[in-house]
């Protein structure tokens, strides 16, 4: 249901006109393409939510040098930039 550029949101509430206070930064999850939410820690809905949940995972945050090496390398190449243009040197 999520699509791959789905985006990240935060709820918005104005206890006086011209202040906004922002709040639940990086819980909630919209999709670009049907406008759904989805509450990121438990899967529900906040469009339709008793109709409509998604599957949730456990996930973690690990440093990279522990994470288990691949097989795979990927080959790099210097870059710079001159005037707007990438350069590419290979």
């Amino acid at each position: 249901m999520v699509s791959v550029g789905a985006a990240f949101v935060a709820r918005l509430t104005s206890p006086e006109p011209g202040i906004c206070q922002r709040s639940r930064v990086g819980e909630m999850l919209r999709c670009p393409w049907h406008g759904w939410e989805f509450d990121m820690r438990n899967g529900q809905s906040w469009f339709d939510p008793n109709r409509v949940r998604i599957r949730s995972y456990p996930v973690a945050v690990e440093r990279g040098e522990e994470l288990q090496k691949g097989p795979y390398v990927a080959e790099t190449f210097p870059v710079h930039v001159e005037d707007s243009y990438v350069i590419v040197e290979v």
